[in-house]
């Protein structure tokens, strides 16, 4: 099944040999009706079994924190504590848990809040309820994925960024002196939208080695996805002017 959104990220697989175990979601949304009709969708699948759920982001942070389940499914949109919030949280009492958000909000604010809060994907609920399971994989499986209409609202505003930066006379010429000559070479491509096989073919290097660089860059500036890298680029003005 084809995964509903454009995948931003290919970081890497899922770790292990054999049979891959089955990926332990949350389940995070206000609306009990819908929260039961996903959970009842994704049990349909033999790769994903539901861990628990939760009402609200105060919530999904505990459970996160008991359960330390694989993927996060959750809206933005709730009471008490909504899900950005409880995104950023969730990144600190369970690192190793990826988290998708699945929201009707297509707020351009919203999706910049979430990508800067760690999350590893954005989906909007118009995606039918069988493909949600296929965007479950996928970001277990390491890519960060994007509705295609929001996908657009973020390249677009990636641009508008870079070519005001682009004109600035006070621009700095190669900010982010921590990160290495291959490691800037490999960020402004990941700040294209490259693939690691298109950018293991523009650096004559193979793709386990632009793997090895992007987790390496991602560690050193403390972000959590390309998403968050490419949005690092256009702000220090490390892309050039042309595509």
């Amino acid at each position: 099944m084809a995964v509903p959104g454009a995948v931003l990220d290919a970081a890497a697989g899922p770790a292990g040999a054999g049979a891959p175990e089955r990926i332990r979601v949350l389940v995070v949304d206000d609306h009990v009706l819908y929260r039961r009709g996903l959970e009842r969708v994704l049990e349909l699948d033999d790769d994903i079994v539901i861990v628990g759920e939760a009402a609200d982001g105060t919530e999904a942070i505990a459970r996160a924190e008991e359960l330390l389940p694989d993927v996060v499914l959750m809206d933005v949109r709730m009471p008490r504590r909504g899900g950005i919030e409880a995104c950023a949280a969730i990144r600190e009492v369970a690192p190793s848990t990826r988290i998708l958000m699945l929201t009707m909000s297509e707020e351009e604010s919203d999706l910049f809040s979430a990508v800067q809060a760690g999350a590893n994907g954005y989906l909007l609920k118009d995606v039918p309820g069988e493909e949600i399971a296929a965007s479950l994989r996928a970001v277990h499986g390491g890519q960060s994925l994007i509705s295609p209409s929001m996908a657009s609202h973020l390249l677009a505003e990636f641009a508008a960024l870079s070519r005001r930066g682009a004109t600035r006379e006070d621009a700095p010429a190669v900010p982010a002196p921590r990160l290495t000559a291959r490691e800037l070479e490999v960020l402004r491509l990941v700040a294209r939208g490259r693939s690691n096989r298109d950018i293991a073919g523009e650096l004559w290097i193979s793709e386990n080695t632009v793997k090895n660089h992007v987790r390496n860059l991602l560690e050193k500036l403390q972000l959590h996805s390309r998403m968050e890298a490419a949005m690092y680029a256009v702000k220090e003005k490390l892309l050039d002017p042309s595509p």
